[in-house]
């Protein structure tokens, strides 16, 4: 298993990424979300709580140029046991899914990258399930064809029952570059510590200086369904 901290002090630029795991202890499933920017419209942007989850919002509304695919609901919580977490307005896609019926890979198959070239930014989207004392989670990517943006190549991992002390981070982009490469291979196995709030405070460190924005992390008690939740901002 990798160290997310020291992955992310290696990248400087991983774009957005989600990790999804359960704690050492094995009584928590934990959520975690980061968002970065190279660009003054990316930087621009803060998480702030709506509802059970988290929205983006422009940090100086009178600087924000577009807001397609910077302005969206990252977590929403559309029921007692689910917890969805995604990069874009996906989230929105399956959270309506389940309110029809669709599940979470169906509401993602209506879906493909952002329409953003020459990147074709992967979608990459979590769902984390506690349910009668039992936790499982499932990541998914959707990407064009090697920068071919005629094909959508769509993924989907699923991690049934979720291990203690053990994760899967995936993030948009491999590393910096132009066009930025998109993300390669499965969710990279990743450790998972006991105490949230630390985790929280090292992700964040560990994100480099000039290019994080935000970050959202949660805590879920299996047994009881309470959380914690940490919510860092560079604009505060």
């Amino acid at each position: 298993m990798k160290d997310l901290r020291e992955l992310l002090k290696k990248n400087a630029y991983p774009g957005r990424g989600i990790a999804l795991g359960r704690t050492k202890d094995g009584t928590k499933a934990v959520i975690v979300y980061f968002i970065m920017g190279r660009s003054e419209n990316s930087r621009n942007r803060i998480f702030a709580e709506e509802g059970n989850g988290i929205r983006t919002e422009a940090f100086d509304p009178s600087k924000m140029k577009d807001p397609s695919l910077i302005i969206y609901a990252p977590v929403r919580v559309p029921d007692d046991i689910h917890t969805v977490v995604t990069n874009g307005d996906q989230t929105d896609t399956i959270c309506e899914g389940f309110a029809e019926g669709r599940s979470f890979d169906d509401s993602l198959r209506t879906r493909e990258f952002e329409p953003d070239g020459p990147n074709y930014t992967p979608r990459i989207s979590g769902l984390v399930t506690v349910k009668e004392g039992k936790c499982c989670y499932k990541l998914s990517i959707l990407k064009s064809g090697e920068g071919d943006p005629s094909q959508c190549r769509r993924f989907f991992f699923d991690y049934m029952p979720a291990l203690p002390g053990q994760g899967h981070f995936v993030s948009t982009y491999v590393q910096d570059g132009d066009p930025l490469p998109s993300f390669e291979g499965e969710p990279i196995q990743i450790e998972v510590p006991d105490d949230i709030a630390v985790f929280a405070d090292e992700i964040w460190e560990s994100l480099n200086p000039d290019n994080k924005v935000s970050l959202f992390v949660r805590g879920i008690e299996i047994a009881t369904g309470a959380t914690e939740t940490y919510i860092l901002n560079v604009h505060s």
